[in-house]
């Protein structure tokens, strides 16, 4: 399968001109062999450095593509932070002109964060279908202990080999479709944005992601029987969501409530006792049946009534993260994007949001598609108590300066 990124490119019937980073992705079985093919096709020319761990160096160990320099990081306490970007940086070989990330969600975030900061191309070879960042020009760092989006560069090249893919452990897989799976409450979110404040909405990129996560869930049966088709689908339906965050400029197809409640775990402040091991997705997984049935329970309460929405103040951040992060937190939400969404006009966009949210699939019947597939589905499967869950919908919100129905609860009159 190849996409041909450019096709996205010029003007939008949304009004925008979208530019895409990434040219070439290309999603099949054996295609890493033929690496050097597509660099020249594409004209990548210079000195090249491929950054794998211990794990994706043995797991490519028949197919690495042709690098006149090679890192291998350790796994063990790798993240992607301030201390894995020095890491890498100590490394790097100065003639570098060309970074390959070889690896799932860790190693390409931290690869692509130096490419950046270095202004050297990138080049991404996903060795699992882990999350959907693998296209994005933003990575998603822990930086000092706070959740943070970065900027950083979009790859020009993918090339995303089923064959090894298929062969990561399962659960990587299954982090992938619950990241995947999170774009339904993404979407809506999004949506509900534009109907409150005429946020900039595009219906071909929601449309695109949206018939990307489609296919995604229609795949589980074949992701659990190791299908060829269905993991194909699968990164395919990541990719398309980075390549949708390229057209937007950020992150709003594809990450809403459901991340943030991720994020606010990921961050484990001391305030909520909240700590996880689990991945990227299947925390979002997790985050993402959160939010969809608090988000119906609402919807399906005919005596909800609103209040005008009252920003976070700095003593509520505080309450919740340490002095170090809180810094940081309220510098996000200083203008607040809720601010001036009043009773009346929650009022007034009522069905419209009820009709979004009634649109996502049923809570209870993804969760079966979760069960099936060995998806976690629980704050319980990720080590979370569920006696947690007030806070997490309480607080998840402050962690994004973004306007998602999960941060207009406040405006709900108890």
């Amino acid at each position: 399968m190849i996409i041909d990124s450019t096709q996205y490119n010029g003007m939008c019937a949304c009004g925008r001109k979208h530019k895409m980073e990434t040219v070439l992705s290309v999603v099949g079985c054996g295609c890493l062999r033929e690496f050097d093919r597509y660099a020249s096709q594409l004209e990548i020319h210079g000195c090249r450095t491929a950054v794998y761990d211990e794990n994706t160096y043995r797991a490519t160990a028949d197919r690495h593509p042709t690098a006149d320099h090679e890192i291998v990081l350790s796994p063990v306490n790798l993240h992607a932070d301030e201390h894995g970007v020095d890491l890498l940086l100590e490394k790097l070989p100065e003639d570098t002109d060309i970074l390959i990330a070889m690896g799932s969600g860790t190693v390409h975030d931290i690869v692509r964060y130096c490419a950046y900061q270095k202004g050297l191309t990138f080049i991404s070879c996903p060795t699992a279908a882990s999350v959907d960042g693998f296209c994005s020009s933003v990575a998603a760092m822990t930086w000092h202990g706070c959740k943070k989006t970065l900027t950083a560069v979009a790859p020009k090249m993918v090339i995303a080999d089923i064959d090894v893919i298929k062969n990561a452990p399962i659960r990587l897989a299954r982090s992938g479709f619950g990241d995947m799976i999170g774009k339904y409450v993404a979407l809506t979110d999004w949506k509900i944005a534009s109907h409150l404040t005429g946020e900039f909405y595009c219906n071909r990129i929601a449309d695109m992601t949206a018939d990307a996560t489609r296919q995604v869930l229609e795949s589980a049966n074949g992701i659990a029987a190791a299908e060829d088709e269905a993991y194909t689908k699968l990164m395919y339906g990541l990719l398309l969501s980075g390549l949708a965050m390229q057209m937007m400029g950020n992150s709003r197809p594809a990450s809403g409530a459901e991340h943030h409640i991720s994020h606010l775990i990921e961050m484990h402040p001391e305030s909520l006792g909240v700590h996880s091991d689990a991945l990227h997705g299947e925390k979002v997984g997790v985050g993402t049946l959160l939010a969809i049935r608090e988000y119906q329970a609402i919807c399906q309460d005919t005596s909800v009534t609103f209040r005008d929405y009252v920003p976070y103040s700095a003593d509520q951040i505080v309450s919740v993260f340490d002095k170090a992060m809180a810094a940081d937190i309220i510098a996000e939400n200083e203008k607040d994007a809720a601010d001036g969404i009043t009773a009346e006009r929650l009022r007034d966009c009522l069905d419209e949001i009820r009709r979004e949210i009634l649109a996502m699939p049923d809570a209870d019947s993804l969760g079966d598609v979760y069960q099936a597939l060995g998806v976690k589905s629980t704050l319980e499967d990720i080590g979370v108590s569920p006696e947690i869950l007030p806070a997490l919908l309480d607080n998840s919100p402050m962690v994004r300066n973004r306007l998602t129905f999960m941060r207009l609860r406040k405006c709900i009159v108890k």
